[in-house]
């Protein structure tokens, strides 16, 4: 039977790692993620797993120990933030490339430099383009949600691709709330166990890993890393569906928050999302047709379902935690992401951008309402005055 318990964010993902019961965790300790490792550390320690826990000397270690022990046929999980996964580039690479089902709890933290330990999402925005399957998570209940059902997704024998399941960093990692704990039992029989189909440890039927590709097999494996990558898609949902059954969840590829009738909505990952949504209720009781849609998966990017969702709006904002470089006037990933897919599902509407929240700057309930009226006026208008505006930023 499940039971409610007060938990930060990294506590939560650690509680779903202990019913979990990983065959192997490699990680290194970084801020705002140490925590989980510790929690973790601490049920390892008291015997309430039997998960071999490998201390390392860096996170590029880390994930290097994570592709060994997951290439052998073990449940591998780790977790880490910012310069930790930056350090990691080279091997989640090659995690993803050597189709290992690793799971990974990124505590969202700026990137270096200037050094900075707070929130945005530059860390997780500089390797979606590296093979794995990306999730976000508001709060810290959808971050032991989506650790559960990340396993799922990624020991599918249709995708076996590694998944990191992303929250923000000291604002979920380290804020308490109530999270439902659902019974060992019912997560156990949820992840059920993980069966590989290949293993190096398997002496009968000998695999290779790692070997040299020049041109006259690179480019078979990066296709089929692709198609694992749109198969994914399928696999989310059904995942999702018997998981919202099982435990009286509604997970999907993202949420609308009173879109169906919204004029103007805004798009917005993670933790702002939640005071987005209070927002979205103001400005209704002042009888204003404003909407919020939530993506939860960003990997595989579902171009065509987002399209479909805000195809009937008048005016969209995306609200990115992190810069596209280089892009039109340095418009975000999230942007760059939403208007590719608008365009090719041929949804024209003006899209309007704002950047926010770098290095954990607060946003504020008033900074999201401008974002509102703004898009109010773009709705009136038709047209966007300003692409990309720096909410709360000393011009």
């Amino acid at each position: 039977m499940s039971k409610y318990e007060a938990l930060t964010g990294d506590q939560a993902v650690a509680t779903a790692m202990r019913q979990i019961n990983p065959d192997v965790v490699a990680a290194y300790p970084i801020t705002p993620q140490t925590e989980t490792v510790e929690f973790f550390a601490e049920y390892v320690a008291n015997g309430e797993v039997t998960t071999d826990f490998i201390c390392v000397e860096s996170e590029h270690s880390a994930m290097s120990a994570c592709v060994g022990a997951s290439a052998a046929g073990a449940r591998v999980m780790t977790a880490t933030s910012s310069q930790g996964l930056a350090l990691m580039w080279e091997i989640v690479y090659i995690a993803a490339s050597y189709r290992c089902p690793i799971v990974m709890s990124l505590v969202n933290r700026a990137l270096s430099g200037p050094i900075n330990i707070h929130c945005d999402h530059s860390d997780v925005m500089g390797v979606r383009d590296s093979g794995w399957i990306i999730l976000f998570s508001e709060n810290n209940q959808e971050a032991y949600d989506n650790v559960i059902q990340a396993v799922r997704i990624a020991e599918h024998p249709d995708v076996l691709l590694p998944v990191m399941v992303c929250q923000d960093g000291f604002i979920t990692s380290h804020a308490m709330e109530r999270v439902e704990v659902y019974d060992d039992a019912d997560v156990k029989a949820f992840v059920g166990t993980y069966k590989p189909k290949q293993s190096l440890l398997d002496v009968d039927n000998p695999m290779t890993y790692g070997a040299l590709h020049f041109y006259d097999y690179y480019y078979e494996s990066k296709r089929q890393q692709a198609e694992a990558m749109e198969k994914a898609r399928r696999v989310v949902l059904e995942v999702a569906d018997e998981f919202n059954r099982k435990f009286g969840r509604n997970y999907g590829l993202f949420e609308a928050y009173r879109l169906d009738d919204a004029d103007v909505a805004v798009v917005v990952a993670n933790s702002t999302a939640g005071t987005a949504k209070v927002v979205v209720d103001s400005l209704r009781a002042q009888g204003l047709k404003v909407g919020l849609l939530k993506p939860r998966v960003f990997r595989p990017f579902p171009a065509k379902e987002l399209a479909e969702a805000l195809r009937h709006l008048k005016a969209i904002a995306v609200m990115d935690r992190s810069i596209a470089f280089g892009y039109l006037n340095n418009a975000g990933p999230l942007f760059v992401e939403l208007t590719a897919a608008l365009a090719l599902h041929g949804v024209h509407i003006p899209v309007a951008d704002y950047i926010f929240g770098l290095g954990g700057r607060d946003i504020k309930p008033s900074e999201i309402e401008s974002v509102y009226r703004d898009l109010l006026r773009v709705a009136e208008t038709g047209r966007v005055e300003r692409l990309v505006t720096y909410l709360s930023v000393r011009e």
